[in-house]
């Protein structure tokens, strides 16, 4: 009878991080192998409050990933492995994960799942070297407004090259009048 609370407890661990691979935008795995428990607060507090990095166990994360229905990541799950669920940007994650390695070796990225879908370590350092969300947004912002000017001033050449045209026409035509007055003064 001593097993089946820690049976219990068992499932309950693995319904819990099932849930966290389903409801994240993305998760990367880490070996944190000989990092302090100092460095492991400083990491998690650098990764913000949309990100939680949690140490599991090996067999109950990846029996949890696999009940999630996701593969390709069982041989991720060797050796101490912690899990950082980002429930915001994934590429700021990625790139707090990445900074903080530079600063602590000790720290290895191993992988992650984004997008339902299993990523490399290097994918990963693809995914940390875009640019954020906001900062790409700024930037279809600012090319849709370009843009706009640019259409803008087409449609306008038109209008103002014929009141150009116009004008041109008007100043012929009154320069044509003055003419005949002044040649009949003279004769």
């Amino acid at each position: 009878m001593a097993d089946k609370p820690v049976r219990a407890d068992k499932a309950d661990a693995v319904g819990e991080l099932k849930d966290k691979f389903l409801n994240s935008s993305a998760t990367v795995l880490t070996e944190y192998r000989g990092l302090k428990v100092s460095q492991l607060t400083q990491l998690r507090r650098s990764l913000g409050r949309e990100t939680t990095y949690a140490v599991a166990k090996n067999t109950l994360a990846k029996r949890a990933a696999v009940e999630a229905g996701l593969e390709g990541l069982d041989e991720l799950f060797t050796g101490p492995t912690a899990l950082a669920f980002v429930g915001g940007d994934a590429v700021e994650a990625a790139k707090g994960l990445r900074d903080f390695a530079k600063a602590h070796p000790l720290l290895v990225i191993k992988g992650g799942v984004f997008e339902g879908k299993a990523i490399s370590a290097a994918e990963v350092q693809k995914l940390a070297d875009l640019e954020s969300r906001e900062v790409l947004l700024a930037k279809l912002a600012g090319a849709m407004k370009a843009n706009l000017s640019k259409a803008a001033a087409v449609f306008q050449a038109p209008l103002s090259k014929m009141a150009r045209t116009a004008a041109a026409l008007q100043d012929k035509k009154a320069a044509g009048a003055e003419a005949p007055v002044e040649a009949s003064a003279e004769a």
